[in-house]
C-alpha cells in the first residue's frame, strides 16, 4: 500500500541538472505559458489571427489592441469551439495513434463604443473591450514498444534484473484561459490606438509513464518517472499596446507590442525512492516570464466588399525562471543556449457578397529551438549521439477558412481550422541527480524499483488538430 506525505515548501529543495528535469516541463513552458494560441471568435480563426491591422473583432486584442479602436457600434458575442486533436507517435518502424475531442465556450466578449463625433473633435470614438478566452490542454501522446531497449535495476542486496521497454505515454490534461480588458480610440478616422490589461489563469495535470516487462519473470510494469505526476495552478499577468494607422482609403499599417506575462506557478510532485514501496508528495512555487512580443500587420482594403491582411509576430525575449535553486539555474541556462526567439507569419483575407462572408487564412510558425544532440537508442537498442532539428516543439502550420452572414443586428459566423506539427518526443532518459546517491531522475514502480537510463527513445510526433467555431453575435 502506498503512503503519502505532504510536504508543504515554499521554494524548490532539490538541487538537480537540466537533465534531471522531466521532458514536460520544457514543453509545457513553450506550449502552454509561452505560445501564441490561434483561439478567438469564429472570424478571427478562420483568418488564421491575422486581423492586426483590420481590427473590427474582439478578438484583435490578441494581436494588436488598436483593433478595438476600429469599433463604431456595440457589439456582443459568443463562440463555442469543437476541438479534435489527434496524435501518431512512430518509435522503431512501429505507430500509435490517439484522438481527443472536446467541447468549449471557446471565446466571449463585448465592445462597447462611445461616440465622440458630435463634440466637435478629431476623437471619434472611445471604446472599451472585454474579452474571455479559454482552451485546452489535453494532450496524449504514446509510442509503441521496442523490446531492444534494455535497462537493468541494480537493487540494494539483489541481483540485477533486465528490463525490456514496453512503450512509454505523456498524458496532459487542464486548460488555460485569458480575461482582457481594453481601451480603444479612433482620431480622425486615421489613427487607432488601444491598450489591454490580460490576466491568465492555468491549471494542468502531467504524467509521465512507461512499461517495462521483467526478462526474468515476464510480469510488464508501469514506471513513473520521478517527479511526477504533478500539478500546476498558475496565474499571469501581460499587458499589450498598439496603433493603426490609415495611410490612404486602401492601405493600412499597425504595430503592436506585448509584455512578457508574469506567471506564478504552484506545483506539487511526487519524489520515489529506491527500494521503498511508498514517495513523498511536495509542494513548490516557481515564477516564470514569458517573451515579450512585437508584431509588425499591414492591411490592403481596395473597397469594401475585399480585405487583406498581414501579420508578423517576433518574439524578443527568453524564457527565465526566478532562480530558487539549481534546478532553476539549469532551465535558465538551457534556455539561454537553446531557445530562439520564435517567429510567426499569419495572412488573411475576406470577401464580403452582399450579407455574406467568405474568409480564409494561413498562419505558420517557426521552431523554438535550435538544433539539439544527445544520446538516443537506435532501433537495435544500440546508442548514439544524434542531432535534432524539431525536438520537443516543431513548426506549426495553421490552415482557417469560414463563411458568415450579417442580418444588421445579428450576425453568425462559422469557421474550420486545421493545425498540424511534427515533432520528435524524447522519453525515457533518467540518472544519478546528486552525488551521494539521495536523488535520481529515472522511473520507478510501485515496488522502488529503479530503472536509469543515460540515453532517450526518441520518437516522432505528428500532431493534427481540426477544429471548429460558430460564432453568433449582436451590434447595437
Amino acid at each position: 500500500m502506498l503512503k503519502k506525505t505532504i510536504l508543504l515548501l515554499s521554494i524548490p529543495i532539490l538541487a538537480v541538472h537540466l537533465e534531471a528535469q522531466d521532458i514536460s516541463v520544457i514543453t509545457n513552458t513553450i506550449n502552454v505559458y509561452s505560445e501564441n494560441p490561434v483561439n478567438g471568435s469564429a472570424r478571427y480563426n478562420a483568418l488564421a489571427g491575422s486581423v492586426g491591422a483590420l481590427g473590427g473583432d474582439i478578438s484583435t486584442v490578441n494581436v494588436n489592441p488598436a483593433g478595438i479602436g476600429v469599433f463604431i457600434a456595440n457589439d456582443l458575442s459568443m463562440t463555442l469551439g469543437i476541438y479534435n486533436n489527434k496524435n501518431t507517435a512512430t518509435l522503431a518502424g512501429r505507430s500509435v495513434g490517439y484522438t481527443m475531442d472536446n467541447t468549449d465556450l471557446s471565446n466571449a466578449g463585448g465592445v462597447l463604443t462611445f461616440n465622440l463625433g458630435d463634440r466637435g473633435t478629431k476623437w471619434k470614438f472611445v471604446n472599451i473591450g472585454v474579452s474571455y478566452t479559454t482552451r485546452s490542454l489535453d494532450n496524449y501522446v504514446e509510442s509503441a514498444a521496442n523490446p531492444n531497449i534494455i535497462i537493468t535495476s541494480y537493487p540494494l542486496y539483489a541481483t540485477p534484473v533486465d528490463y525490456s521497454y514496453r512503450g512509454h505515454a505523456y498524458n496532459r490534461y487542464g486548460d488555460v484561459s485569458k480575461a482582457n480588458f481594453t481601451v480603444g480610440a479612433n482620431y480622425d478616422n486615421r489613427w487607432f490606438f488601444g491598450a489591454g490589461l490580460n490576466f491568465h489563469d492555468s491549471f494542468l495535470g502531467q504524467d509521465d509513464a512507461a512499461n517495462f516487462q521483467n526478462k526474468l519473470t515476464n510480469a510488464i510494469t508501469t514506471f513513473n518517472k520521478q517527479y511526477t505526476s504533478y500539478e500546476e495552478h498558475s496565474d499571469g499577468f501581460s499587458a499589450n499596446i498598439g496603433v493603426i494607422a490609415k495611410l490612404s482609403n486602401e492601405f493600412r499599417v499597425g504595430l503592436a507590442i506585448e509584455t512578457p506575462t508574469w506567471w506564478n506557478i504552484d506545483r506539487i510532485y511526487s519524489q520515489y525512492y529506491k527500494d521503498d514501496s511508498y514517495y513523498d508528495v511536495f509542494v513548490e512555487d516557481r515564477e516564470l516570464t514569458t517573451p515579450m512580443k512585437a508584431t509588425l500587420s499591414a492591411a490592403f482594403v481596395p473597397n469594401k466588399n475585399f480585405a487583406l491582411n498581414v501579420d508578423y509576430i517576433q518574439g524578443i525575449t527568453k524564457p527565465k525562471y526566478d532562480e530558487y535553486g539549481a534546478a532553476e539555474r539549469e532551465l535558465n541556462d538551457f534556455f539561454s543556449d537553446s531557445y530562439k526567439n520564435s517567429s510567426e507569419f499569419r495572412v488573411g483575407a475576406e470577401y464580403r457578397l452582399d450579407a455574406f462572408r467568405l474568409r480564409a487564412g494561413y498562419a505558420y510558425q517557426s521552431n523554438s529551438f535550435d538544433n539539439l544532440s544527445l544520446l538516443a537508442y537506435n532501433d537495435d537498442g544500440s546508442k548514439s549521439k544524434q542531432s535534432f532539428s524539431d525536438l520537443l516543439v516543431g513548426e506549426r502550420n495553421t490552415i482557417g477558412a469560414g463563411i458568415g452572414y450579417d442580418f444588421k443586428a445579428f450576425y453568425i459566423d462559422a469557421s474550420y481550422q486545421n493545425i498540424s506539427s511534427k515533432y520528435k518526443s524524447p522519453s525515457l532518459f533518467g540518472v544519478v541527480t546528486d552525488p551521494n546517491y539521495y536523488t535520481t531522475s529515472g522511473y520507478y514502480n510501485p515496488s522502488g524499483t529503479e530503472l536509469l537510463s543515460d540515453a532517450y527513445a526518441v520518437s516522432k510526433v505528428k500532431n493534427n488538430r481540426n477544429n471548429f467555431f460558430l460564432t453568433v453575435g449582436w451590434r447595437f
